[in-house]
């Protein structure tokens, strides 16, 4: 070998043992291979010499060998994506052809080594997504060839050396996210190439430039993508008049502007920027009004953020103009006026804020022509009249909320047709009539308040349909009558407010089964006894004031001592006694004949019903004749699965053509009746919107006189969450449906809640033992439903051991990969081997990959595979759908190996680090260290509520309309972090 390529070969090993290899790509880095082979390693035609390195992604750790400085010939070293530690080797400046060096994300420390800018022919830079420390050296102004240069997210500190103003091939800058200051050098305006210039964070960010916007920058005739957001820059906005390919400019987060009226005379000089895409101007000081040029900005914009200034006057009519608009927000300002009624033209909209404002008259009929809308916000303003029922033409709207007007009359009942919503404030108005009974078609809703207005009546009892709420205030209006029995279904509650209305009659008692309800009942007229268990037992979650007719409770709540009545017996004339004496007697027959009659029915059919408060009554009683009429014959075509021990049909049955689904028992299988009597036993008496309903049962004979067993249940229209994880077209391998993160989200939040409801909320809990994607069912919206308790287990009645007691060596303990390792050693069964197969259920479901995967072998398994990952590798682990949508092609005809996406996608990033923590926290091998359902319950709500409340744009683009947060802070998302404008390297 050449003593040149053997400097070469050496090299390479002495880079190889400072590192650890996990993923074992490096093991063909040996002598029985020539070293050009070998894995990463790319090599000259001529002269077989290393000019390029790249391992990008590899799950390597350690640190980076100096020795690397001695491959004289590289060209490109990619180490982008691992666990590096330690130092950037200075070495790297002896590589006088390096033309690209990207080491982001990783876990380097220290500083930039001043010696690359040794490295003359350097192209790239990225350092971006580490720890570094340290200034800018002044002498990377030399490399006159550079034109990218990325450190964002890091902590770096100092000002940016104005001899940075030497990069004359520059055409993409990244600094947002670390510790710079001072000012933005006017010497940046002298680079004729420069696209892009980032230094700006979504949010309150890390960098403090201060002064102002260099007035240099506007001869950036090639600038297309600029973001100064969330600084210290203060003064006049510069003219940008030159900048006549610019796409999308993001000021946010300064104190730009003095509350003046002459403050957006800037937006004149955008006119030439006939491609102006995202317009960012929010949480400024910017005052006057929006200058008449505002109207003849280029229709291409799809984002205008102005929230949070100082801006008066009225929204031009020409509005219609932006026919692209995809997102409005002026939110937080002076806006007077009306709505432009050529809002309606903005078909495009999908987010349209124009809350703390104080625009008047009436809401624009034309607004239902929005028919994409999603977010609608008319909070806070002096808007009067009726609310137009052309809304019902928004079929797509989330979030509705037009609190705070003078908004008068009826609700307009077209609302309660948009299935899609998820939040509904009407409260500090004054309208009134009652509320229609259509409420109950919002089958999703979460949030609904009318607090503080003028309505009356009963509540109807439709509204206990909506089984997602979980605010509910009714506050301050003239309610009246009992609270409805249907109540009882709201199992999600959180907050209820029914406070100052003129309901009466009981407090019903199963509101001491809502563990986690905030109930405020207090100024009304409610009567009898107050309920003393569950959340009556703690007088810091409800009150009860201003009821003078109640008696008993807690003693904290110094109520009268109930009374008992004298009997009724005693004040009945003779007479009437006889009377009622021979009414008893009557009964007492009658009910012995219906009961003799009853039984001798049952003995007949051997039909053994579940529950007696199902909601499809005309199903009870069903037959085998029936079951084989409902599933033509149990055929093929109605076959939905097989499962361990029968099969599962799609039926209708019942003149209105019910769909169910018939669970049919192998009974000749070893198991199947024991699991068929478990499922029974299970489903008896427990009833939660997250678990599958069991409508009838039948245990008869077939038409061969076969012993014959079924289970039916409700159907679910949209399969097994399987389905959705992990069906591909055969052809193409394609996924043929998936679910995006928020849905995820709100599945695993469902599927928890069911747990937890097993665990801790049945006198007797439930082991499910057989937690896993295809006993997941997802109905018409969405909505998981536990179900399959084939294998359920009930509980020790001794609340502090959780366990179950093994009596059987042969017991079946779940399904491979998702059971317990503890079941594996005949453990008894326990809360514990639930909260594994969550823990597993959790992880396959963020990251597509089934426990059972090929690539988990020995002691490495998904568990494991996600905790290496964390938190610094999520994107490589995460299903490739969940960043669907979620990158932006910058404005720029540069092609690099620069990842151009929205600082949206780190908001993603660290909502999926959290989820996968509680997979891991749930997944751990010892029982007694794995998370609780509560926590869990508590932990993946505060991920899916941070993750709405503080980026809503980002549900725009990667949540389907199906599922939204229950959080509601609808005000709090006109903060500079809901902006999309950020830039991901």
């Amino acid at each position: 070998m050449h003593p040149s390529n053997d400097t070469d070969q050496q090299a390479l090993i002495a880079f190889k043992n400072t590192i650890n290899n996990p993923l074992q790509y490096l093991n063909s880095w040996n002598a029985s291979n020539h070293f050009c082979t070998w894995y990463g390693v790319t090599c000259s035609h001529r002269h077989q010499r290393v000019i390029g390195l790249n391992l990008t992604n590899q799950k390597l750790t350690g640190f980076v060998s100096p020795y690397v400085g001695n491959l004289s010939f590289l060209r490109f070293l990619y180490l982008d994506k691992n666990s590096f530690t330690g130092k950037i080797p200075s070495e790297i400046g002896r590589l006088h052809r390096l033309e690209h060096f990207s080491v982001s994300n990783n876990s380097l420390e220290g500083e930039i080594p001043a010696a690359i800018s040794n490295c003359s022919n350097l192209v790239s830079f990225r350092v971006s997504y580490n720890n570094l420390v340290g200034m800018l050296p002044s002498s990377f102004g030399s490399l006159s060839k550079l034109e990218l240069f990325s450190i964002s997210k890091n902590k770096i500190t100092g000002e940016i050396p104005a001899s940075f103003g030497n990069l004359s091939s520059l055409t993409q800058l990244y600094g947002g996210a670390n510790d710079l200051t001072g000012r933005i050098p006017d010497a940046l305006g002298l680079l004729k190439r420069l696209k892009l210039l980032a230094f700006g964070e979504n949010s309150v960010g890390v960098n403090q430039f201060t002064g102002s916007i260099p007035v240099s920058l506007s001869n950036g005739s090639n600038i297309r993508y600029v973001h100064l957001g969330y600084n210290q820059l203060s003064g006049k906005v510069p003219s940008f008049e030159k900048l006549n390919k610019l796409g999308v400019l993001v000021l946010s987060g300064n104190p730009l502007g003095k509350g003046e009226s002459n403050d957006l005379s800037f937006i004149s000089t955008l006119l030439n920027a006939t491609n102006l895409e995202s317009l960012a101007l929010h949480d400024n000081n910017f005052g006057g009004e929006l200058p008449e040029s505002f109207k003849n900005l280029s229709n291409t914009l799809t984002r205008l953020y102005v929230t949070s200034n100082q801006i008066t006057g009225r929204i031009p009519t020409e509005i219609g103009n932006f026919v692209n608009m995809q997102d409005f927000r002026v939110n937080d300002n002076k806006f007077t006026g009306t709505i432009p009624a050529d809002i309606g033209k903005l078909k495009k909209l999908k987010f349209l804020d124009l809350s703390q404002n104080r625009f008047s008259s009436k809401i624009p009929k034309s607004i239902g022509n929005l028919s994409l809308l999603v977010y609608l916000y008319l909070s806070e303003n002096n808007l009067s009249s009726g609310i137009t029922s052309t809304l019902g033409n928004c079929q797509n709207i989330l979030e509705l909320n037009l609190s705070h007007n003078i908004l008068s009359g009826p609700i307009a009942r077209e609302i309660f047709s948009i299935s899609s919503l998820r939040t509904v404030d009407i409260s500090q108005n004054q309208l009134n009539g009652s509320l229609p009974v259509e409420i109950g078609n919002l089958k999703n809703l979460g949030y609904f308040n009318v607090s503080d207005n003028n309505f009356f009546g009963e509540i109807p009892s439709t509204l206990g349909s909506c089984e997602s709420l979980e605010f509910l205030a009714m506050k301050g209006n003239s309610f009246r009558g009992t609270i409805p029995s249907t109540f009882s279904s709201l199992r999600g509650l959180r907050i209820l407010d029914l406070s100052h209305n003129n309901f009466d009659g009981l407090i019903p008692i199963y509101f001491e089964e809502f563990n986690f309800l905030s109930l405020n009942l207090s100024f009304n007229d409610f009567d009898g006894k107050l309920p003393e268990e569950g959340i009556f037992k703690n007088a810091s979650v409800f009150s009860v004031v201003g009821n003078a007719k109640l008696c008993g409770g807690i003693l904290d709540l110094k109520l009268p001592k109930c009374i008992a009545e004298h009997s009724k017996k005693s004040r009945l004339s003779f007479r009437l006694k006889i009377l009622i004496s021979v009414a008893a007697v009557l009964l007492g027959v009658i009910s012995t004949t219906l009961v003799f009659l009853v039984l001798c029915c049952l003995r007949r059919s051997k039909r053994v019903p579940i529950s007696s408060d199902s909601p499809h009554n005309s199903l009870w009683n069903v037959s085998y004749q029936t079951l084989l009429q409902a599933t033509n014959g149990f055929s093929a075509a109605n076959l939905l699965g097989v499962g361990s021990y029968g099969s599962v049909y799609k039926g209708t049955i019942g003149q209105e053509g019910t769909s169910v689904a018939v669970k049919v028992l192998n009974l000749s299988k070893s198991g199947a009746l024991k699991s068929f009597v478990a499922e029974c036993e299970a489903l008896r008496n427990i009833r939660h919107r997250n678990l599958v309903k069991v409508l009838t049962a039948c245990s008869g004979v077939d038409l061969q006189g076969n012993d014959f067993k079924a289970l039916v249940y409700e159907f679910m229209a949209n399969g097994s969450l399987e389905d959705w994880l992990h069906t591909k077209d055969s052809s193409t391998g394609e996924e043929i449906q998936s679910l995006n993160l928020l849905q995820r989200l709100n599945i695993a939040i469902e599927i928890a809640c069911a747990v937890a409801y097993l665990h801790l909320h049945l006198e007797t809990p439930i082991i499910h033992c057989d937690l896993k994607p295809s006993n997941v069912l997802l109905d018409d919206e969405l909505v998981a439903h536990v179900g399959d308790f084939g294998l359920a287990r009930f509980l020790s009645t001794d609340a502090q051991s959780f366990t179950i007691h093994q009596t059987s060596s042969s017991l079946v303990r779940g399904t491979i990969g998702y059971t317990a390792p503890e079941y594996g050693m005949r453990s008894e069964l326990s809360t514990y081997g639930d909260m594994y197969s969550f823990g597993i259920l959790l992880l396959e479901m963020f990251t597509g990959k089934r426990p059972t995967n090929d690539m988990f072998k020995d002691s490495f398994n998904l568990h494991n595979y996600v905790q290496d990952s964390l938190p610094n590798r999520v994107e490589e682990i995460a299903d490739p759908v969940l960043f669907h949508n979620r990158q932006v092609e910058i404005i720029t005809s540069t092609r690099s190996h620069e990842n151009h996406g929205f600082m949206g996608n780190h908001k993603i990033e660290k909502c999926l680090i959290s989820v996968f923590r509680v997979g891991v926290g749930c997944s751990v091998t010892s029982p007694r260290e794995r998370m609780n359902i509560s926590d869990v319950v508590n932990e993946l709500h505060s991920i899916r509520d941070a993750l709405s409340v503080v980026d809503p744009h980002l549900l725009e683009l990667n949540f389907a309309p199906g599922k939204l947060p229950q959080d509601h802070k609808m005000e709090a998302q006109t903060l500079a972090d809901n902006q999309n404008f950020g830039m991901k390297e």
